[in-house]
């Protein structure tokens, strides 16, 4: 895998051992990610078939996103946080002190693409959040999850379509189209190293044993005015994009580039009044029977 690239925010999560290479930033990116999105999350778990469970494990958790969206749905359930990355579930932790659940979150520390994979009890409801896509091998891990899952229990896979997109398509003014070619760009690198990114997960799941009790897909499109948090949160992506794929773009585009990521210039993405946040996510549901 590109250790930078995969761990660009379209990903909620992180799973494996060579992790903690690709740190900087990006808990911090994780937390903006989960404060854009939350009422996007708030309505997937508000749409799951699942009633009061108790016991919930939240695969490749990152900085809690999906965590705390279910502790707030389901006020009487537990949830047990697992990611490979020692700072990103330190800051579940304090997340969970200052809000005052600590007694309700449990994490471990473990990379799912080990073929043996911790105990995680016997859950009702197990979590995926731009997770799957990571693993080296998902038909294991899918096995895995139905083996842990009680039996009627729910695994909720939820994946994005993408990186966001942020900009108008005629925007900047001197290179019309410079993010659609960025992300092209970043598209044509992740899929040399994640094959399974934008996978219908639909046949894996029926695969490894579950019955697919719901998809459903959430158009996301906020207006960069609601929240400053937009504006950074534009710039963080593109940074970490940029960080893997500068040898890719052509000069002009760098250098375009670069004048939306310097916040301190005329040009810089916080500047700017016409941002928005598209992308697409999709939701599986699929029971153990």
């Amino acid at each position: 895998m590109n250790h930078a690239l995969t761990h660009t925010p379209d990903h909620g999560a992180s799973h494996g051992h060579h992790h903690e290479h690709a740190m900087d930033g990006q808990a911090e990116i994780l937390d903006l990610d989960a404060e854009v999105l939350a009422e996007h999350t708030a309505s997937i778990t508000a749409w799951l078939p699942l009633h009061a469970p108790r016991h919930i494990v939240d695969l490749g958790c990152g900085t809690g996103a999906g965590t705390f969206a279910l502790l707030d749905r389901f006020p009487d359930a537990h949830v047990t946080a697992v990611d490979a990355s020692a700072e990103h579930l330190q800051r579940l932790r304090t997340k969970a002190c200052t809000r005052g659940v600590e007694e309700r979150v449990r994490t471990v520390q473990a990379d799912l693409d080990e073929a043996a994979w911790p105990d995680l009890g016997s859950p009702d409801l197990v979590w995926a959040s731009a997770s799957m896509h990571h693993m080296a091998h998902p038909d294991r891990a899918l096995r895995n999850v139905h083996d842990a899952l009680a039996p009627g229990g729910l695994f909720a896979v939820v994946e994005l379509a993408g990186h966001p997109r942020f900009l108008p398509e005629n925007a900047p003014e001197d290179r019309p189209g410079l993010e659609e070619r960025v992300h092209a760009a970043a598209d044509r690198r992740q899929a040399e190293h994640m094959p399974h990114r934008g996978a219908d997960w639909g046949p894996m799941l029926t695969a490894a044993g579950f019955t697919i009790e719901g998809e459903r897909t959430i158009a996301v499109n906020l207006d960069g005015t609601r929240s400053e948090a937009i504006g950074r949160y534009a710039t963080g992506v593109l940074q970490r994009i940029r960080s893997v794929i500068a040898d890719r773009l052509s000069p002009e585009d760098l250098t375009a580039l670069d004048q939306l990521l310097d916040t301190s210039g005329p040009h810089s993405i916080l500047r700017r009044d016409d941002l928005t946040v598209r992308t697409e996510r999709t939701v599986w549901a699929a029971r153990r029977i």
